[in-house]
């Protein structure tokens, strides 16, 4: 049963070629080192569906850290989020909580913003408060719609109570998507699995972003408790800490972004999200996800047992054990 979901998820291209990721790509040195190439042949960049959503969005998506996490840095997060745009990427995710990152994206998008599936957040559980959030986040982003607007950071099981209450933030998620201000809704979260399950299986939310790497499945496991009822139940996941903000990459154990990123594109995913620094990065990035081929169980394993010595430093945005 999850082989078969799990090839219902992933494109028709990536099963024809088989295969294991570029030895190249491998031996390629850290997430800061480039392999140079032509983009100009290389092709689109492969997409899935994002759940039962009937969006299709590319498997690298841009996420709201890294250099567009800061306050007063425009002109290198334009030359960024230009390149993502440029290079094919469509899908972009930012949240109120990210300092500049929403204005940032207003900034640059503009006329491209048609061809974008743009994501952002509320950390407030409150109807009123996330409904003064959206309409800020809208005008920051210089946009009259979001296509995806997520319940940010659940941690605690107590933050469902609060939201599914009386005045609570669900009520701000189904008033923006009765009046068209939203297209879906989701839940992130990279605290507790349980926290992410329990709220998936009490209302229909389109999609779930959650911590996925390849240190994940030695303590609190997204990929073990949360990954088999997302995909069950036909939710989008959107992977991010994708290398951890650098801890999980290390010599002798993920040594490069080839590595990380190809192990959470051969989970049963629709996209990961990155925190880029430097354009350089987002081609990297791009680069990689062109050339990416399902990793095997096999290679999967192998990498979570390199990433095992090491684990708990990780996994540090988990709670304690």
């Amino acid at each position: 049963m999850a082989g078969n979901l799990f090839r219902r998820i992933l494109t028709r291209r990536e099963f024809v070629r088989l295969g294991l990721l570029a030895a190249a790509g491998a031996a390629a040195g850290s997430w800061i080192q480039p392999l140079r190439r032509v983009f100009a042949d290389a092709g689109p960049i492969p997409t899935r569906f994002l759940g039962n959503t009937g969006a299709n969005v590319t498997i690298v998506g841009m996420g709201g850290e890294g250099t567009l996490r800061t306050w007063g840095r425009q002109a290198e997060a334009a030359v960024i989020v230009q390149r993502a745009l440029d290079l094919g990427i469509t899908y972009f995710d930012t949240a109120p909580a990210y300092s500049g990152s929403q204005d940032y994206y207003g900034a640059v998008l503009g006329e491209r913003r048609r061809g974008v599936f743009l994501a952002s957040k509320t950390h407030d559980r409150t109807r009123d408060g996330s409904l003064r959030l959206l309409d800020e986040s809208l005008r920051r982003l210089r946009t009259d719609r979001l296509d995806l607007w997520q319940l940010h950071n659940l941690n605690e099981v107590e933050e469902l109570e609060a939201i599914f209450g009386r005045g609570g933030a669900i009520h701000a998620l189904e008033e923006a998507q009765r009046d068209g201000r939203v297209r879906f809704v989701g839940v992130t979260g990279h605290y507790d699995p349980a926290v992410l399950v329990e709220a998936i299986r009490r209302y229909r939310f389109d999609t779930v972003l959650a911590s996925l790497n390849a240190a994940d499945r030695h303590r609190l496991s997204f990929i073990d408790r949360l990954l088999p009822e997302a995909v069950s139940r036909g939710v989008g996941v959107i992977g991010m800490k994708v290398v951890a903000k650098g801890a999980l990459l290390r010599p002798g154990g993920i040594a490069t972004m080839q590595e990380a990123l190809g192990y959470v594109l051969s989970l049963p995913i629709s996209t990961a999200i990155i925190g880029f620094q430097t354009a350089g990065e987002v081609e990297d990035a791009v680069r990689i996800a062109r050339g990416f081929e399902p990793l095997p169980s096999s290679e999967r394993a192998r990498l979570e047992a390199r990433a095992a010595p090491y684990a708990e430093d990780a996994n540090w945005f988990k709670r304690p054990a």
